[in-house]
Order: structure tokens, then sequence, then C-alpha cells
């Protein structure tokens, strides 16, 4: 038979008064029955200050403790701590393990990745069954775990383990806003084009295994072709970089670029102008474009054809891409003249963001060639005599980071000055314009302009019967940023 045996019971008269079973120093209040039941409907049961428990065991939790660490302890257990290495790497030695215990570290302030927090049990014990006295070190930001003592042959067992992600984020991917925003062809990736200046807000930066990077593309305004017969323009400087497996990148393609929350600065570089018919200049460098830290520099200017006489100049400018090269006829009575390409990849990156121009020729006669401009995945071909064939612009290079093989790149071809029929220079695959062509006589022809939002370089200008041609205008840069948001 069930029993209750107490010192003194207080009769409960009325809602809220109270019940004391073993008052007094030194009293025990023993219970002998199947079930016993503490407390009734909408009252509490507590534990008197300064009075421990035993017997109840624990549910898996421990007490947080909220005044951060930050310098090495010792755990008790039960515990959680919150645990601040800001100031630099610290140690949290474990108590002496028992079966069930538990303790629990929290990363404070995310900066577990830069300084580790060591974590080192007593002794010999182990943790998660690894060799006797071995620490630990948590290095990933925002982590947590929580440690359970099981047996001597594991030792502490982890038993749950986070990171943690920062307020303002999303816990998997990238979220963003600016320019033109589209979705790619497979819908697990966000697209955003700029064909102009803005910003690109990020405003939740995923983990690394969602996304926490973005792919990029960043292509420079292209070169003016030179007045003719000059040199085509060079093509705008072509960045990109990807993570592998996210889409077929270009041969120039690099690693993608972390992100963080901020608002990203976009410029977009225009196409430099091509230099008039009769003014024996060289052609204007394309402007830079750029996103974040990753600038590419504006394509070359096409050289010049110069008339008898001072002023101007024969070769390409250096650029993303180096402008073709135009002729030198110095003396007016015909003589052989070249004029030499700009080198490309100006100033220097790796990957190279572009080629040199080719160079331009001028024999004993008649006959002058100026030289295709460089490309993003070409040198810019030299002008030719004989053959009389002005030279071609360099071609681009291909990528799908906008959902489909594209080109960009291309530089423009070389104009043409002769009293024969020579055919225009292409401008290279990806926006090179073609060069103006000396026939028919004596009507000179312009330089093409470069394909706008490739980054093409511009066509020379052509030249017969004492006229020179204008160059062309370079094609306008791009921005393109892709990454992964879901």
């Amino acid at each position: 038979m069930s029993k209750i045996q107490v010192d003194a019971i207080e009769q409960q008269t009325a809602c809220g008064t109270t019940l004391t079973a073993g008052g007094g120093a030194g009293k025990t209040v023993v219970v002998d029955a199947t079930t016993v039941t503490l407390g009734r409907c909408g009252g509490t049961v507590a534990l008197a200050s300064g009075a421990s428990q035993t017997g109840f065991g624990r549910t898996g939790t421990v007490d947080w403790q909220t005044t951060p660490k930050t310098a090495t302890f010792t755990a008790a257990n039960g515990e959680g701590y919150f645990c601040n290495t800001a100031g630099g790497t610290f140690e949290v030695d474990l108590p002496a393990g028992s079966a069930g215990a538990i303790v629990s570290v929290q990363d404070y302030n995310n900066t577990f990745d830069s300084h580790s927090l060591t974590v080192d049990p007593d002794g010999t014990e182990k943790i998660n069954g690894g060799d006797g006295g071995a620490s630990i070190e948590l290095d990933t930001e925002g982590r947590g775990v929580t440690f359970v003592y099981v047996d001597a042959t594991v030792g502490w067992r982890s038993v749950q383990d986070n990171d943690f992600i920062k307020s303002g984020t999303n816990a998997t991917f990238i979220t963003a806003t600016g320019g033109t925003p589209t979705t790619s062809p497979c819908g697990n990736y966000k697209i955003h084009t700029f064909t102009g200046p803005g910003t690109f807000c990020v405003s939740a930066v995923g983990c690394a295994c969602g996304s926490n990077s973005v792919d990029y593309m960043v292509v420079a305004g292209g070169g003016g072709g030179g007045a003719g017969p000059g040199g085509g323009g060079g093509a705008g400087g072509f960045r990109e970089g990807f993570n592998p497996g996210s889409y077929t990148a270009s041969p120039l393609a690099t690693s993608a670029l972390p992100v963080s929350v901020q608002g990203y600065t976009i410029a977009v570089g225009g196409g430099g102008p091509g230099k008039a018919a009769g003014s024996s200049g060289v052609g204007t460098n394309g402007v830079n474009s750029t996103f974040s830290t990753i600038i590419s520099a504006g394509g070359g200017g096409g050289g010049a054809g110069l008339a008898p006489g001072p002023g101007g100049t024969p070769a390409g400018r250096p650029g993303g891409s180096g402008g073709g090269g135009g002729n030198n006829n110095p003396g007016g009575t015909g003589g052989p003249g070249r004029g030499l390409g700009g080198t490309g990849n100006t100033p220097p990156v790796s990957p190279s963001q572009g080629n040199n121009g080719g160079y331009g020729e001028h024999d004993a006669l008649t006959t002058a060639l100026g030289a295709g401009g460089g490309g993003a995945g070409a040198a810019g071909t030299n002008g030719s005599i004989p053959p009389s064939v002005a030279g071609p612009g360099g071609n681009g290079v291909t990528t799908s980071i906008n959902g489909s093989p594209t080109a960009f790149g291309g530089g423009g071809g070389g104009g043409a000055h002769n009293g024969d029929a020579v055919p225009a220079a292409t401008g290279g695959t990806g926006g090179g314009g073609n060069g103006g062509t000396g026939t028919p006589n004596p009507l000179p022809k312009c330089g093409v302009n470069g394909t706008d939002n490739t980054g093409g370089g511009a066509g020379g200008g052509a030249a017969e019967g004492g006229g020179g041609g204008s160059g062309g205008i370079g094609g306008s840069g791009i921005v393109i940023i892709r990454y992964k948001f879901q």
C-alpha cells in the first residue's frame, strides 16, 4: 500500500496560498507512490533559493552564461558560453567527463574564422572518439557546438553543430538588386546586366554550400579607329571570373569574386571616338569599366594614316587591347613607312585582358594599309604588301555568362588606301567594326563603328584620291554579374 510520510502539512485554504512539506532544517519529505503530482492547475512549483536538485536529470540543454568569454577558461557541466575571439585565439577546457555531462560554446561575434577557439578535453579524455587528450579547433565563422560526454570510448561527442548566419542575410544564397536582372535558362541563377552606370546592391550573402560569390564579366569601351588610311581600334579590356560548373566561361576566366552586404558602384565605359577625315590623327581610347576591384581598361585608338607634313602618329595606342598601326608617308612621294601597333593588356593584369594591335604598311608607291586592332582573344593582323590586304581585327572571346554563348571584345579592322580594289578588312568576332576601303575612287570610306555593349574596336578609315576617311567609333562596354539565388 502506498503512503505519504511528512513532518507537517499546512492546509491550503484558498487560491494563492502555500502548502509547505518538510519545513525546517534537516527535514525530508518521503513519497512512496506510483504517481506523484506536484502543483495545481495555474499554480507554480518552485525550487527554493539556494536549494539544489538531484535525480531529475537534464533535458539536453544548457544554462547560457551571457557574459562573453574573451580568454582561456574552464567550462562547467550544464553551462553554455558565448566566446569572443576578436582579440585573439584562446582555449576552453572541458570539465572532467561524466555520463550525460553537457557543455556548449558559440561564436559570439563571428570571429572564429580569423581567430579560432580551441576546445581541450580534461586529461586523456577524447573528443568524438579521437586521440586521448587531443584538442580540436573551431575555425568557422559563427560556429556553435554542443558537447555531451558519453563514455570512455568516444569521450565528448558533438551532438549539435551549427553555423550562425549574420542578421540581414539569407541562410544559403545571395540577394541583390541593380541593373537589368534576368533569370538564367536553368532557373537557378540571377543575371544582372549593366549597360550604363549603376549600383549592384547586395542585401544578403549566402554560405559556401549555396552561394557567397558572384560570377562577373567586365568589358571596357573599344578604341576609336584612326583617320584613313588608319588602324583599327583595339577592343576594350575583357575580364571574367566564375565558379567552375556554373556556366561555360571564356578561356580568360579566373575565380569568382566574394561579395559582402554593401553597394558596389558600376561604371560602364563608352567607346572612343574615331579621328575625323583629313585630320591625320590617331583614334581615341575607349573608357574603363569597373566593378568592385575589377577594372578593365579602354581599348587603344587606331594609328593614323599620315599625309605629308607634321602632326599625328602612325602608331596605335596601348590599352585593354592595343590599337592597330596606321602608316607613314613622311616625304609625300611614297616610301616605306610602318606604323606599329599599340600594346594590349595595358595596364597589365593576369589573366591578360587583351592583345596587341598589328602594324600597318606603306610601300614605295601608292599602297597604304592599316592594321587590325587587338582583340580579347587574338592580336590584330598586320597590313600586308604584297598582297595588298589591310589587317583584320583580332577576334574576341565567347562566354555564356548571360545565358547563351556570346562573343565580346573584337578588334577593329584596318583601313585601306590604294588605287586598286582592296576589300575592307573585317573586324574581329565580338563586335569589331570593319575597316574602310578606298574604292570606288575618289570617295574615301569611313571605318565602321564597333558594336555597342561588346567593347568592340572601331574600323580604321580608308583613303583614296587625296582624302582620308574617318575612323569609326568604338563600341561601348558592358558589366554582367551572375550568382545562384536558389
